[in-house]
């Protein structure tokens, strides 16, 4: 079993091989679209955030338009993403904030996107490199976090330090793009409930922490991690 700076570099590896080309799923044309439909995602599917969209930004194409919306109509739009009355009140807020003191443009900088209302480090981290390619952090959502603690990348739970703990581990340039890998990697392969080990790319280098009865254990052989996982899905 490879050190942990050795596996994070053959998962990047191996990830980058199964998506060449990651990108977000979230329909957008713009950061500031891309704000508001990464908001929107919160608790639901980028599939139905598409579908909302188109009718939100066409009612109100821009923050200055959004900024002047009455919570009511939006909660009416975005109703489907659920927590809608939070969500709505949120965005509006954010638009006011992003057209009065950042002259309608999304700013560019972890700090100032912080100070958005509804704009957590995750939100701001996806915002960034989608909408202006920097990369300032790793977006941690729920596949990142999962995929990264079986994987033996870290053992936190928190968001924030599961960051922490896996930016050393890739190189800076890759950190949004490894973000979108193992998020699509969590949809298809790594899955919550039911993980496809027999399938994955990264079985023989995987200690499979929390899956299977093998808790996380690093001497264990693909076979016998695979059987583990095998019983743990037959139960």
């Amino acid at each position: 079993m490879p050190n942990k700076e050795q596996r994070a570099l053959l998962v990047l590896e191996r990830l980058h091989a199964r998506y060449p080309e990651p990108e977000t799923h979230l329909i957008h044309q713009s950061p500031w679209e891309l704000l508001v439909a990464t908001v929107l995602a919160a608790q639901c599917t980028d599939e139905r955030v598409n579908k909302v969209t188109p009718e939100l930004f066409r009612r109100w194409p821009g923050p200055a338009e959004l900024a002047l919306a009455a919570q009511e109509e939006l909660e009416v739009v975005v109703h489907s993403t659920g927590f809608f009355r939070n969500k709505a009140k949120n965005l509006i807020a954010a638009a006011k904030r992003v057209t009065d003191v950042f002259g309608g443009e999304v700013p560019q900088t972890m700090a100032e996107l912080v100070t958005l209302p509804g704009l957590a480090r995750k939100t701001a981290n996806v915002v960034l490199w989608g909408g202006f390619g920097i990369n300032e952090g790793m977006a941690v959502d729920t596949h990142v976090k999962r995929i990264a603690f079986r994987l033996g990348l870290t053992e936190a739970s928190d968001p924030v330090q599961v960051e922490r703990d896996l930016l050393p581990l890739f190189p800076e340039a890759e950190w949004g793009n490894v973000n979108h890998r193992m998020v699509w990697f969590g949809r298809h392969v790594c899955d919550a409930r039911k993980p496809d080990c027999d399938r994955c790319d990264m079985l023989d280098i995987c200690p499979q922490c929390g899956v299977g009865s093998v808790v996380c254990d690093e001497s264990a052989s693909a076979p016998e991690r695979k059987a583990a996982s095998r019983k743990k899905v037959s139960k």
